[in-house]
């Protein structure tokens, strides 16, 4: 399983930015995808998942500011992110998990298994 990042980079506070995941290892097979980040000193933090074809589930800290969504194909995970905060600023890493035999995603950040290399977002 390889999981590929893009689209991170520097952006003033208020600005929107999109990243972007492409998954390939996992066939036809529905799996779970999710963005998380690790700022400076603090632990990494989910930032967004779902199952594929399901809804996106978000943490606190981004709610009603970042969308995730799944691009034309299914192992693409995009990340918009709007009203960019300082507190914003981290590398993002795209992961995926496929370990539960039913249609749900892990909760804990260490149960997720497949890891990309990360972006950095840099928020001034």
């Amino acid at each position: 399983v390889q999981l590929v990042e893009s689209g991170g980079g520097s952006v003033t506070v208020g600005g929107p930015l999109t990243l972007s995941c492409v998954v390939s290892g996992f066939g036809e097979k529905d799996f779970c995808i999710g963005w998380f980040r690790q700022g400076p000193g603090t632990a990494r933090e989910r930032v967004a998942s779902m199952y594929t074809g399901g809804r996106a589930y978000y943490g606190d800290s981004v709610k009603g500011r970042f969308t995730a969504s799944q691009g034309s194909a299914k192992n693409t995970l995009l990340l918009r992110m709007d009203d960019l905060k300082s507190d914003d600023t981290a590398s993002y890493y795209c992961a995926a998990f496929a370990g539960y035999s039913w249609k749900a995603c892990p909760t804990n950040v260490g149960t997720w298994n497949h890891w990309g290399q990360g972006t950095q977002v840099t928020v001034s």
